[in-house]
């Protein structure tokens, strides 16, 4: 017998056997197990089963081995896969990349060509664009106020007659200007006919009291009178010229003229020179006294009156130079607070501060409202646009950027503003060209461009 003859039979069995006999085995033993159910286990079965149970756990251990084995092998492999899977996943995301950075510059040149208002040489000079540099400015930080032009109650009079009567004549007219001493209108007073007759009474008697004085003195100088006589006349003439004064003087009280012909004609006056800009009378008419038929007022200055908050109190000052400009029309002014009250309104909760402002052209009328500025405070910006530069786009303050063949809107974040220049916090910098006066022009091209885009 050769040596593999010799080997014990368990040696020669292979592998592929003893797991069949396993498997036999296991079938075995779960037909013994039914049959034990009903009957109890004899001894030669529990033997065999020990022997079972011992080849099951060396089949077991043998069936581990290679699994390791194959195991290990399989790592390897799946390794040098998943390595080159990687280097090809690497080099296909470079390449995704540089697709996605094409897709991207070609799509924001094709929205900046969208967004690119044309604009040529000759179009921004027929629309007489000016285009500006952004750059630093020192800005005003205003104070903006309301306020009303009222009468300079100074200049300003109401015109009343000092006696009742009834109007004979009005010369003067609604809105007409008036000279001073010039008639506004003539009354028929009786009471006045009164104080003339008076007045001419006290002179007579003036008269015959001077006549007996002379008469008197001369007498008395030639010894013929008394010194008495003489005294008695002499006090008599000067009681005549006070009744006389004192005539005078009423009648000059009422606004009447002493000597004129007519004892009950009553002129009514200008004070100064001015403007009638009330009138409450009208021919034929009876009129008491103290009751106001004109109101003449000098339009050659009036009063801006502001309405002053409480906490703004601090920056109006007397002497404060202030500019004012009308809400009605296009027209400024400037003038300085001439005088700021010290009293608080209880429903207003504001203070009065006025403005005397000059009105040669008569500009200025009483009853129109102004907005009146005050210099608060005064910075350096490092970058400020014209006030006409800065437009609204989508809702948002937009400068237009001056580029080669037109505009590109610029979305802007602003700061402070004097009216003139506009700080810009936000999104320019110093010295980027911008359309200026006419970006209006810019603004409304842009907006037919996207009416036919949208089309």
């Amino acid at each position: 017998m050769n040596t593999e003859e010799r080997k014990p039979f368990a040696e020669r069995v292979g592998k592929k056997q003893w797991i069949a006999i396993a498997a036999v085995l296991v079938l075995g033993l779960g037909a013994g197990a039914m049959i034990l159910r009903t009957s109890p286990a004899k001894p030669e079965a529990a033997g065999h089963s020990e022997a079972a149970a011992h080849g099951d756990g060396e089949h077991h251990e043998e069936g581990g081995k290679e699994a390791k084995e194959e195991g290990k092998d399989h790592d390897h492999g799946h390794g040098e896969a998943k390595g080159h899977a990687d280097n090809e996943h690497h080099e296909k995301g470079k390449e995704k990349d540089k697709e996605e950075g094409k897709k991207k510059a070609a799509t924001s040149e094709h929205k900046e060509d969208e967004e690119k208002i044309a604009f040529t040489d000759e179009q921004i000079k027929a629309a007489d664009m000016t285009i500006e540099s952004a750059g630093p400015a020192r800005i005003k930080s205003s104070l903006q106020l309301p306020g009303e032009i009222k009468f300079n109650e100074d200049r300003t009079a109401h015109v009343v007659p000092r006696v009742a009567g009834v109007v004979d004549s009005v010369p003067a007219n609604l809105g007409q200007e008036v000279k001073r001493g010039q008639v506004l209108a003539v009354l028929s007073s009786p009471s006045l006919s009164e104080q003339r007759s008076e007045l001419q009474s006290a002179q007579r008697r003036l008269e015959l009291a001077r006549t007996t004085y002379e008469r008197e003195k001369k007498l008395w100088e030639e010894k013929i009178s008394p010194q008495q006589d003489y005294l008695q006349a002499q006090q008599a003439m000067q009681e005549a010229q006070i009744a006389v004064a004192n005539a005078n003087q009423k009648l000059l009280a009422l606004g009447a003229t002493p000597g004129s012909s007519a004892l009950g004609r009553y002129e009514l006056r200008a004070p100064f020179d001015g403007m009638v800009v009330e009138k409450h009378i009208s021919l034929g008419e009876s009129v008491g006294e103290a009751v106001n038929v004109f109101t003449i007022s000098d339009l050659s200055t009036v009063w801006a009156e502001i309405s002053v908050a409480a906490n703004n109190l601090n920056l109006v000052r007397i002497g404060e130079p202030v500019s004012i400009r009308s809400s009605a029309f296009d027209q400024t002014a400037t003038g300085k607070v001439s005088y700021v009250g010290s009293l608080i309104g209880a429903q207003t909760r504001t203070a009065t501060a006025r403005v005397t402002l000059t009105n040669p052209q008569r500009i200025w009328r009483p009853g129109l409202f102004v907005n009146v500025e005050l210099v608060a405070s005064e910075m350096d910006a490092p970058v400020t646009v014209s006030a006409e530069a800065v437009q609204t786009v989508e809702d948002k303050p937009t400068v237009f950027l001056r580029v080669p063949g037109g505009f590109m809107p610029q979305h802007v974040q602003t700061g402070r503003s004097d009216g003139k220049r506009i700080e810009i916090v936000s999104g320019l910098k110093p010295g980027a060209a911008y359309a200026a006066s006419g970006s209006f022009v810019v603004k409304s091209q842009q907006g037919k461009s996207s009416a036919t885009h949208t089309h």
